[in-house]
């Protein structure tokens, strides 16, 4: 199900950047230049992959290759706490982005409605729902809830926000448009393999991480960056946190990032993740082959 709704219910708010950091993109189909995601995940990687921070969650439990670029931080979620069941009402703010659970994303707020919005929410439980739009696909129907945890108000009445993604959510129906979208939600939680699942989350979380270190290694060396020690990306992330990390770090593929958010299952989301990032390390394994033939051509 999608929201039918046009570009005019796209927030008008500014996603401040943050200082540069991580991999990038790329999108894998054996061809003469890289594929859409992989020249994404491939194109832009940065030195380093800025780890979850050290408070994080700990460890628990179709394939393309896209843009690793985690400029959002990661820091813990809360993890259980809605039961699945629960119908709430929420308000919703549409964005060209994706937040993930436990990501970091900073806002400034200036659209008149979406500043009605903020005085709401600084009044009650500061929370609301980010969802992907775009002016194709529409307005998505899985999003992940933004808690604010910092927020500035300008004289302007502008806002400052810093927002930390917690539970993901499923729309199931339009309460009102105006002035500002707000919706009924269900929460939407990772379910255990309809067969029982043998699969092993942290063998999977394990080679994950290794893929990144390897896509990380070669994108230095692309860029001519100095080679650095292998990183613990996980910080004690249990796997589903951790693959909520992964995804947010492939910026550069926001329909492949809304693809993971969706997925209701640890190890199909590692899976997907996996062979993203191997399709990413293979594109980089034939560049940097090629700049050490031809190192002019760099």
């Amino acid at each position: 199900m999608e929201i039918n709704h046009s570009a005019s219910s796209m927030a008008f708010a500014q996603v401040i950047s943050p200082p540069p950091s991580p991999l990038s993109r790329s999108r894998s189909k054996p061809s003469t230049g890289p594929p859409a995601s992989t020249a994404a995940l491939s194109s832009s990687f940065c030195s380093k992959l800025p780890p979850p921070a050290a408070g994080g969650g700990r460890r628990g439990g179709p394939a393309n290759s896209l843009r690793c670029s985690a400029s959002s931080s990661f820091e813990k979620y809360q993890t259980g706490s809605p039961s699945s069941d629960d119908v709430v009402e929420l308000p919703l703010f549409p964005l060209p982005l994706v937040l993930f659970p436990g990501a970091v994303l900073p806002l400034q707020i200036f659209e008149f409605r979406y500043r009605m919005m903020m005085h709401t929410l600084l009044q009650t439980d500061l929370r609301f729902g980010v969802i992907y739009t775009d002016s194709v696909s529409g307005t998505a129907n899985v999003g992940c809830v933004g808690e604010i945890v910092k927020h500035e108000q300008l004289v302007d009445d502008r806002f400052f926000l810093i927002c930390k993604g917690q539970e993901r959510f499923r729309v199931t129906s339009i309460v009102r448009t105006k002035p500002y979208l707000v919706a009924q939600v269900t929460w939407l939680e990772d379910r255990p393999s309809i067969d029982g699942g043998g699969d092993d989350l942290e063998t999977l979380a394990r080679e994950v991480e290794t893929y990144m270190n390897d896509v990380i290694r070669l994108s230095n060396r692309l860029s001519g960056k100095p080679e650095k020690e292998v990183q613990d990306l996980r910080r004690n992330l249990f796997p589903t946190p951790f693959s909520f990390f992964v995804g947010s770090t492939f910026e550069g593929a926001l329909r492949e990032q809304q693809a993971l958010l969706e997925l209701e299952n640890t190890a199909t989301r590692l899976k997907r993740e996996k062979t993203t990032l191997r399709n990413t390390l293979n594109y980089l394994s034939a560049a940097t082959a090629v700049k050490d033939v031809f190192p002019s051509s760099s």
